[in-house]
């Protein structure tokens, strides 16, 4: 797989390692999000041990650690039965007193086959690695797993680490980069469907996007075909059951009731299940962004979060009837069908990236601490930033449309804003219209007197 930049995390690591100090790094990240590829890129001009973990008994992965030491040290006498516990492994390693990077991808494998391995990786640090040279980086895909196993405050390991690093998905802003030669509606399909995943992203390098959906996702047979099914197999006891909440979701059933309606299953059921869905950030809690006290509101609802889970829901897990037979172009036509509302609720997710790229560029003087959706019964807004400090708050619409967008839609979402309650008196209000083809004669014109008005075609901000 094509290593995508990553120089905000290369940057980290490289600096740890120049500490000339030992390292326990974490890094952790959903499943392809690229932190194996993150891990070797930072590795590759240095001295290095690449371990990856599999679900087999500690015994055996002893063994196939005791071998990569063996070629990487060129000692021919290590055991052939491998080392016979986690302290000879460590007192081994110390006694080489080499500066070296060891990676153990997948650190949850180990985990999930022993639950003594973090005491034993605590043990091995303090005796024996904490006065080395190594640099070691414990890398896994469980989110939930690894924070219980080395960042909780209860774990054997935490207080240990000198470094974590949480690998996200990529931002829309960084995909752009990845495809300099497609136009802004390609890439924003591509983000549509795909989202962030770097795995994901590379198998659309030098394709058409509905030449890529078709041959690496449609086609029964590619990995990307059955990843959801198999990333919810790999992650879960009860597939079947996620399966039935995430359709639901795919559906439009946001609300808890409407879940449970959907499903038949009992509110705890459900409750459980979201939780840990939202845990593997496959989905999330979606709050409007001025409840005062988040985490007691009712007004809560549930969405898919990962672009590509959306995607697959909505389109190949409702078709598979039709890709088994091979029927792709029939299926294609339905994405043709449902891609307007992909896109539309794509460019309403990324229109707060947009806003605040152009501040950190000083195209935009406000400042805002954080930003997100709005709505109550009977209105909603698509975009709403706020700065408490400041008493500022910003309002914005998106719209992704074939028609300049006119003075009506500046006027309903200044009426909209006056239903959001929010902030001391006097607020100082900006407004933000975010729109694919530009904007009428009127509404510009309108835009040049108004000065806490910004106008965005596409991903730029007119007149800047």
């Amino acid at each position: 797989m094509e290593f995508i930049n990553r120089k905000k995390e290369l940057a980290f690591l490289n600096n740890k390692w120049r500490e000339n100090k030992p390292q326990l790094i974490i890094i952790y990240g959903k499943r392809r999000v690229g932190k194996t590829e993150l891990a070797l890129r930072f590795a590759e001009k240095k001295p290095h041990i690449y371990f990856l973990c599999e679900k087999i008994p500690i015994a055996n992965q002893l063994k196939k650690l005791t071998k990569a030491l063996g070629n990487y040290f060129h000692d021919e006498f290590l055991p052939e039965s491998g080392f016979n516990n986690w302290e000879t492994f460590f007192k081994y390693l110390r006694s080489k007193n080499e500066k070296l990077v060891l990676i153990i991808d997948e650190f949850p494998y180990l985990v999930e086959t022993d639950a003594s391995v973090p005491a034993s990786f605590q043990k091995g640090w303090d005796l024996y690695l904490k006065d080395s040279q190594v640099y070691l980086i414990l890398s896994g895909s469980s989110i939930s797993m690894m924070e219980q196993s080395v960042l909780f405050p209860k774990s054997p390991l935490y207080g240990r680490r000198t470094g974590q690093f949480f690998v996200k998905p990529f931002k829309f802003k960084e995909v752009r980069k990845m495809f300099p030669s497609k136009d802004f509606e390609e890439i924003l399909s591509i983000y549509g469907v795909v989202g962030g995943t770097a795995l994901y992203l590379n198998k659309f390098k030098g394709k058409s996007f509905m030449m890529a959906v078709k041959e690496e996702i449609l086609r029964k047979g590619q990995p990307l075909y059955e990843e959801v099914e198999f990333l919810l197999r790999e992650e879960l006891r009860e597939p079947r059951n996620y399966f039935a909440i995430l359709e639901a979701l795919s559906l439009g059933k946001h609300k808890l009731s409407e879940i449970i309606n959907e499903t038949g299953f009992d509110k705890g059921m459900v409750s459980r299940y979201i939780a840990i869905l939202n845990n593997l950030q496959i989905t999330k809690k979606e709050i409007p962004i001025t409840e005062k006290i988040p985490e007691k509101t009712r007004k809560g609802i549930y969405i898919i979060e990962d672009n590509f889970f959306n995607f697959w829901f909505r389109l190949i897990f409702r078709h598979r009837y039709l890709l088994e037979e091979g029927k792709i172009n029939k299926v294609a036509d339905k994405l043709k069908e449902l891609l307007p509302r992909v896109l539309s609720v794509t460019y309403e997710k990324i229109a707060g990236e947009i806003l605040f790229e152009n501040i950190a560029k000083g195209k935009i003087s406000a400042e805002f601490e954080n930003y997100g959706r709005w709505w109550d019964k009977n209105n909603e807004i698509d975009l709403v930033a706020v700065n408490k400090l400041d008493n500022e708050i910003l309002f914005g619409e998106a719209k992704w449309s074939n028609k300049k967008l006119g003075t009506n839609i500046y006027t309903d979402l200044k009426m909209k804003s006056e239903k959001l309650k929010w902030g001391r008196p006097n607020r100082k209000e900006y407004f933000a219209l975010f729109g694919k083809a530009g904007f009428t004669d009127d509404m510009m014109t309108l835009a040049g007197k108004e000065k806490n008005l910004f106008l965005f075609k596409e991903d730029k901000l007119i007149g800047s």
